[in-house]
């Protein structure tokens, strides 16, 4: 069983996390600029404590190996109201963003562990989160099947702004629940 750790993004990571950003396999599905400024402006503001996210850098077994992020829904009240029309999204639920960086760790099931792993620290962590709720794109079948491999459940589906305008608007929505 690998063991894993989730350290603060600090700016030394912005270089890995810019390369990670620019993988075929990443740029697909996250559409971010891996530009130093552009990583500056979308993560700056959460290492300074402005925005409300949460951003780790995932290790396993001591690797960096992603990234992966966390925020109440409540913190972004336009995101709740997004989903509203397909599913119920309390104020206290939270929310997952994740990554895989090196291509190396791909298709070895680091994602689902690295979910799974992520979770276990949210609730200990957060006490008052009931559950994790997290859409992903339909096409997108590795995440839903990371998701569904670190215990998250279809709950519902339809149409969302996609991250990436080329996709099409369909989302699967995914919940675990606290136990």
């Amino acid at each position: 069983m690998p063991s894993f750790s989730f350290v603060p993004i600090a700016r030394s990571d912005f270089p890995v996390l810019a390369a990670w950003l620019s993988m075929p396999h990443v740029a697909r599905w996250w559409n971010d600029d891996p530009s130093p400024d552009a990583i500056e402006q979308d993560y700056g503001p959460c290492i300074d404590g402005i925005e409300p996210a949460e951003v780790f850098i995932a290790h396993c077994d001591g690797v960096s190996v992603g990234l992966i992020q966390r925020y109440r829904f409540g913190a972004y009240p336009r995101y709740m109201d997004e989903l509203a029309h397909i599913v119920e999204v309390p104020a206290d639920y939270t929310s997952i963003d994740y990554l895989i960086g090196p291509p190396e760790a791909l298709g070895r099931r680091i994602g689902a562990a690295m979910i799974a792993a992520f979770v276990r620290c949210t609730w200990e962590d957060d006490l008052k989160t009931p559950a994790v709720i997290v859409p992903v794109q339909a096409d997108n079948r590795a995440s839903w099947r990371a998701l569904e491999r670190a215990g998250f459940t279809r709950v519902a589906e339809g149409e969302l702004e996609p991250d990436n305008p080329a996709d099409r608007r369909w989302h699967y929505i995914y919940r675990v629940t606290r136990e």
